[in-house]
C-alpha cells in the first residue's frame, strides 16, 4: 500500500501544494493553505484499470425522457418558493449565515414543518445538546411536532443510525462540528468538512433521502470550508439580514431544482419566523412624506417584483479624503455612478461624504438600481425631494446612456399596486400592458437631471 502523503489544500479554491506558503498562488488569499491528509492512491504509474475493472455502465441519449422529480410542501411558502417548489427526495441543501441570525430557528420550523406533512425528520445537532434544541422547540410552539433529536458529532455513528432508520429528511446543524474516524485532523478543517460533506451527499443520493447542511460564514460572508462543499450540494442557500432590523432573507445563489437569485422574507418575532407575503409593503411601512435623499426603486429579486427604497446623504467633508459609505449596495458601483455624474453631467461630489443604504436591510444586487441611487445621490445634493409617488429604476451605462431592466412590466405592476402614480425609467423598455402609471421616459442621464431636478 501507498503511503499516504501530506498535502496543503487551500480552503478559498481547492488548489492543491507540495508545501505550506501563506498566499495561495492560485486565488492570492492570504492564509487559507492548510495540512491535508491526501486519499491512497494506487501507486506511481497505476492506473485506475490496472488489476481491477469495474462494470460498464448504461449511457443514454438527451432525448431520454424522465419523470419530474415529486416534491414535498413545507406549507411555509417563502422556503419552498427558495428551494423550487418543495424539497425534492435525495436532495443535499447548504444553508449558510451569520451567527446569531436564525439559522437554526429556520431549519427547526422547516424540520417541523416537513414533519407534520408525513415526512420522518432528524434533526442532529452537534452544537447543541438534545434539552436545548427542545427549549427552542418550546419558544416556537414546536414539541408536539414528531421530529426526531440527537446530539452527536460522530460521522460514522450518524450515518449508521440513518442507515437504520430511515428517515427522509436529516438536518446537520453544523457541518463543521462533524468529525470522521477516518481523516486524522481536527473537526472543521479543510479535510474534515469536504469528507463528512461527501459522504453525508452520498448518503443522500444513495439513499433518497434529503439533507440540510448548516454552513458557518466567514468575515466576507461566505460558506467557512473549502468551496468544494457548495460544488457537491444540490442547492446552497444563505440566510441575510442585519442585527438591527427584524426582516430575514433566505436568498438562493445556487439550486439544481429550481430557480437561483431566488428569494424568501421572514420576520424575526418572538414566536420565531414569521413569513412576509408581501415584501414590497414591509419595506416601505416606514416611509412617510417624500424627503430629500430618498427615491424607491423597483427591483427584481429571482421571479418577484419587490420595491425598496433608497437613502442617501450627503455633506461636506472635514477631511482631505472624503468618504464613501455603502449599505446593500456594491461600493464599486457607488463609486461608478459618481465619476457617471461628475464626468457626463458636470455634477461634482469632491469634497463631499457619500453615505448610501438600502431601507430594511435587504441587499440589492442588481444594475438596474442605478438610476435610483442616482436619483437618490442628486436629491440629497441638491436638498430637493422627488415627486411624490414616483418610483424608478434603470441602469446607467459609463457613456450617461439609461438602459432599460428586464421584467418592466412586472416592475411597474407592483408599483402601480402599492399606490405610486409615476415611474422614471429608461426609453425603450418592453412595457407590455403595463397600464394606470404615468410613464417618464429618459434616454440619459443628462435628461434626467434636466428634467427632474431643473438642472443639466
Amino acid at each position: 500500500m501507498a503511503k499516504p502523503t501530506t498535502q496543503y489544500v487551500c480552503s478559498a479554491c481547492g488548489s492543491t501544494f507540495t508545501k505550506w506558503s501563506g498566499r495561495c498562488d492560485s486565488c492570492g488569499e492570504w492564509n487559507t493553505i492548510s495540512e491535508d491528509t491526501g486519499l491512497s492512491a494506487s501507486g506511481p504509474g497505476k492506473s485506475a484499470l490496472g488489476a481491477h475493472r469495474g462494470k460498464a455502465i448504461t449511457l443514454t441519449n438527451l432525448t431520454t425522457k424522465d419523470t419530474p422529480p415529486p416534491r414535498t410542501l413545507s406549507k411555509l411558502d417563502e422556503l419552498d418558493r427558495v428551494l423550487g417548489g418543495g424539497l425534492v427526495p435525495g436532495s443535499a441543501i447548504l444553508v449558510g449565515g451569520d451567527p446569531g441570525i436564525g439559522k437554526s430557528t429556520l431549519l427547526l420550523q422547516a424540520a417541523a414543518r416537513f414533519a407534520n406533512a408525513g415526512l420522518p425528520t432528524v434533526y442532529v445537532s452537534g452544537e447543541e445538546s438534545s434539552a436545548q434544541v427542545r427549549l427552542r422547540a418550546q419558544r416556537l410552539n414546536l414539541s408536539d411536532a414528531p421530529v426526531l433529536l440527537a446530539a452527536e458529532t460522530n460521522l460514522r455513528n450518524i450515518l449508521t443510525t440513518l442507515d437504520k432508520d430511515r428517515p427522509a429528511l436529516v438536518v446537520i446543524d453544523s457541518i463543521q462540528t462533524m468529525w470522521s474516524d477516518s481523516v486524522d485532523s481536527a473537526p472543521g478543517s479543510v479535510s474534515q468538512v469536504r469528507a463528512a460533506a461527501h459522504e453525508l451527499t452520498t448518503f443522500a443520493k444513495q439513499r433518497g433521502v434529503s439533507v440540510v447542511l448548516v454552513g458557518h460564514v466567514t468575515k466576507e460572508g461566505q460558506i467557512a470550508g473549502p468551496r468544494v462543499v457548495e460544488h457537491m450540494v444540490d442547492t446552497v442557500l444563505y440566510f441575510e439580514g442585519e442585527r438591527g432590523h427584524p426582516f430575514r432573507i433566505l436568498r438562493a445563489v445556487k439550486n439544481r431544482f429550481g430557480s437561483a437569485d431566488e428569494i424568501g422574507v421572514f420576520e424575526m418575532t418572538g414566536r420565531g419566523l414569521e413569513q412576509v407575503t408581501n415584501p414590497s409593503e414591509l419595506f416601505l411601512s416606514e416611509r412617510g412624506q417624500p424627503a430629500p435623499g430618498s427615491a424607491v426603486f423597483a427591483g427584481i429579486e429571482g421571479t418577484r417584483p419587490v420595491l425598496v427604497e433608497f437613502q442617501a446623504l450627503v455633506a461636506p467633508t472635514p477631511h482631505s479624503q472624503p468618504r464613501r459609505s455603502v449599505v446593500g449596495w456594491d461600493g464599486s458601483r457607488l463609486a461608478m455612478i459618481l465619476a457617471v455624474l461628475e464626468s457626463r453631467c458636470g455634477i461634482p461630489f469632491a469634497g463631499l461624504d457619500v453615505y448610501l443604504n438600502v431601507a430594511g436591510g435587504i441587499k440589492i444586487t442588481e444594475p438596474a438600481a442605478d438610476l435610483a441611487v442616482a436619483a437618490a445621490l442628486l436629491s440629497a445634493r441638491e436638498d430637493s425631494a422627488l415627486p411624490e409617488g414616483a418610483v424608478t429604476f434603470g441602469e446607467i451605462s459609463l457613456s450617461g446612456a439609461l438602459r432599460p431592466a428586464p421584467q418592466t412590466e412586472n416592475r411597474l405592476k407592483e408599483a402601480q399596486k402599492l399606490g405610486f402614480t409615476t415611474a422614471i425609467v429608461p426609453a425603450g423598455g418592453k412595457l407590455g400592458g403595463a397600464t394606470g402609471i404615468v410613464l417618464n421616459q429618459m434616454d440619459d442621464l443628462t435628461g434626467f437631471v434636466g428634467t427632474v431636478f431643473g438642472a443639466g
